[in-house]
């Protein structure tokens, strides 16, 4: 019994994996700082992680929102993800996906493992 329990949550994560990597495309710093200047860049903390420091530019659609706010994201535009570790980007991300967004793409570690230039309020 224990055994096949095992095999299922494998076979779950496995998919959940592939699925992931269907959605969204994980890039490195260098490669968000070349694209991001051009594409949505939004923030999926929530406001106090935001107001704390963010990348210059972001805005701020926390993915608690985000089944109420997607619509201010245009799906015509890439769209460049990003949370503090890249767990609620990745579900983000599956979600927009759902909705028929296709150039997704968030920042490989998330926030704190960013060094470029942050605006904090």
């Amino acid at each position: 019994m224990l055994i096949a329990v095992i095999v299922v949550l494998i076979v779950y994560a496995v998919v959940q994996a592939l699925r992931l990597k269907k959605a969204v495309t994980n890039l490195t710093q260098e490669q968000f700082i070349t694209g991001y200047r051009k594409a949505q860049l939004i923030d999926v903390r929530e406001p106090k992680e935001f107001d704390a420091g963010h990348i210059l530019g972001a805005r701020n659609i926390p993915s608690s929102q985000l089944r109420q706010r997607f619509k201010e994201i245009r799906p015509d535009k890439p769209v460049y993800l990003y949370c503090q570790s890249s767990a609620r980007s990745a579900r983000a991300a599956m979600f927009l996906k759902k909705k028929g967004y296709t150039d997704l793409n968030q920042l490989q570690g998330g926030f704190k493992t960013w060094t470029g230039k942050i605006k904090t309020k």
